[in-house]
């Protein structure tokens, strides 16, 4: 499933296991309280890396869980459940007061390539893997929060299109000159790695944990408006 452990002051979320990470309610509920877990121990200072096992960063939502409902209909419902289960997980990364960094170490597909650019900085290993919106392909329309969040971090209409319109399979340095992720590196370990020295030079900033949620919020109003997230005024402590 996850787990999450701390040292210095790098929180670490990490999906554990050899499976593709897919994102069901269960999951979904645990990454949630997980970040809540985060939030109340935060610091000026502290960031968060989140990172994978396996081969798969995620790949997206739980379709075997989906089709498990018994009936098309069933099937249905338990997939827009997860749609709108999965929102308020995007809102929570939103709002989180640190800098957070998503290590990227395997496939991240669909909803978990979602999950990877919920976050304010990606890092990708280069030798395997891709990200891949892959709704296109099953005949799926794009939830309007995913739009928003694809709008809101990738800049290019060309990157764009590419990613929900050819439904294309990008490797890291491809992704890197799209704008999906920041920075591609050799292998997994190397991706952990540069998302842990990104997390020790934000750390030392130890900015102010409000302002950093507030002005991350605005950086996306498109998003944060599906999200129902209102933005709040910081003033500094001492002028």
């Amino acid at each position: 499933m996850c787990t999450l452990e701390k040292s210095g002051n790098i929180f670490y979320l990490t999906l554990t296991g050899d499976d593709e990470h897919r994102l069901n309610p269960t999951l979904i509920a645990t990454l949630r309280s997980s970040l809540s877990q985060i939030k109340s121990q935060a610091v000026n200072g502290s960031v968060l890396i989140t990172k994978a096992n396996g081969k798969f960063f995620s790949n997206g939502f739980d379709l075997k869980y989906a089709q498990a409902g018994g009936s098309p209909q069933a099937a249905k419902d338990r997939l827009l459940n997860m749609v709108d289960l999965m929102k308020p997980l995007v809102s929570d990364f939103m709002s989180l007061p640190i800098p957070t960094i998503a290590a990227v170490t395997g496939h991240a597909a669909a909803a978990g390539l979602m999950l990877a650019m919920s976050h304010d900085y990606v890092t990708m290993r280069s030798d395997k893997g891709v990200v891949y919106m892959s709704e296109l392909d099953i005949g799926m329309t794009l939830p309007d929060y995913f739009m928003a969040l694809i709008r809101g971090k990738v800049g290019s209409a060309g990157a764009r299109r590419s990613l929900v319109l050819k439904a294309a399979k990008i490797r890291a340095e491809e992704a890197v000159k799209m704008g999906i992720v920041d920075m591609a590196e050799p292998t997994a370990e190397a991706a952990v790695e540069a998302a842990v020295k990104l997390a020790e030079e934000l750390g030392k900033k130890k900015w102010n944990g409000k302002a950093y949620a507030e002005i991350r919020k605005s950086l996306v109003p498109e998003l944060c408006g599906i999200l129902g997230l209102k933005e709040t005024v910081v003033m500094p402590s001492r002028l």
